[in-house]
């Protein structure tokens, strides 16, 4: 093997990476992600709307607004046309939830005259806009792991490994099924054997080590042998990385500052205990300035791999030299 080919295997980073400026995120890419929120807030809103035209039937049969409290099916429905969230719900008592859809019908309704109804319905998507709003927040986050975990699937399918993987709700472990369709967005985990071994990757796992939150770990055990005490046993931890989805560039500074302070926990807390497991950052907003930190600290090894998440060839380079590990 050439010089070259040793050292894209010492340092894996060079498989994708030519230099810092490979790790910028170009302006067609940034464009491309503000485009795919809005697709998903347009999806995540849906339901919303459509219940929103549900209120809308079942409310017509009023004939005034106080004939509302009539009607049993719309009673959550006009609590939160009163501005109270889902959440804010579980703490009130009786007396507050029907103080509070009174004040709606005395301040809103009651002097919207015949066009009550609609003036309920807006209302209503007010509140259910602020909830939109606030799942919004994280969904960078959501659809950088559904990426990554597509790429991450592909390779293990194209390369013949069976896999398993962990349902964010029931919590449970399952083979991953030949109509794999949509199985990211309620993933929480991954299990293969590539021939060096079980793997066990989980996303957002609070290391005991250093009692923080990382957002990728991959582990050295299967599903079924991943238990608490092999969590908190160090040697256990092959690959730790952090995966940042946010496209606004305005908050990529911020985003770095997070993953980087996280990284050097990392290293710091393993080099305690005399381990150095791999470490990787994915981010979708990646300025010349962060770019630069990334590359030095790729070629000083702090840092073993690192990859920009717009791009399809570095995210799937990264995707095959983890499932590898």
């Amino acid at each position: 093997m050439s010089g070259e080919g040793n050292n894209k295997v010492s340092k894996p980073y060079l498989q994708h990476l030519k230099s810092r400026k490979s790790l910028e995120t170009t302006y067609e890419a940034v464009r491309a992600g503000f485009v795919a929120l809005a697709l998903e807030k347009n999806r995540r809103a849906t339901p919303f709307v459509a219940q929103a035209r549900a209120l809308k039937t079942a409310a017509s049969n009023a004939r005034s607004p106080r004939d509302l409290l009539n009607i049993p099916d719309i009673q959550p429905a006009l609590l939160t046309a009163a501005g109270v969230s889902d959440k804010a719900t579980n703490h009130l008592l009786d007396s507050d939830k029907r103080e509070a859809v009174d004040g709606l019908i005395k301040n809103f309704l009651e002097p919207a005259s015949v066009n009550f109804v609609e003036e309920l319905v807006f209302r209503f998507l007010l509140t259910r806009g602020d909830t939109l709003g606030g799942s919004m927040r994280n969904v960078g986050g959501f659809m950088a792991q559904k990426k990554l975990t597509r790429a991450i699937i592909a390779y293990l399918k194209l390369a013949g490994y069976q896999c398993q993987w962990l349902h964010s709700d029931t919590k449970t472990w399952a083979e991953l099924p030949e109509d794999d369709a949509d199985v990211e967005l309620s993933l929480h985990g991954l299990c293969w054997n590539t021939g060096k071994g079980p793997r066990t990757l989980l996303y957002n796992v609070t290391v005991p080590l250093f009692r923080n939150n990382v957002d990728l770990t991959l582990f050295n055990c299967s599903a079924e042998d991943l238990t608490r005490e092999v969590i908190e046993t160090p040697s256990a931890y092959i690959a730790l990385g952090e995966l940042k989805g946010g496209i606004d560039p305005a908050g990529a500074d911020e985003h770095w500052k997070t993953a980087r302070t996280a990284l050097n926990r990392i290293h710091e807390a393993f080099s305690k205990r005399k381990l150095k497991p791999h470490t990787f950052f994915i981010g979708a907003a990646i300025e010349t300035k962060m770019a630069t930190e990334i590359w030095e600290m790729l070629r000083r090894g702090s840092l073993e791999n690192a990859a920009n998440l717009t791009d399809e060839d570095q995210v799937t380079s990264v995707s095959q030299w983890l499932c590898t590990l």
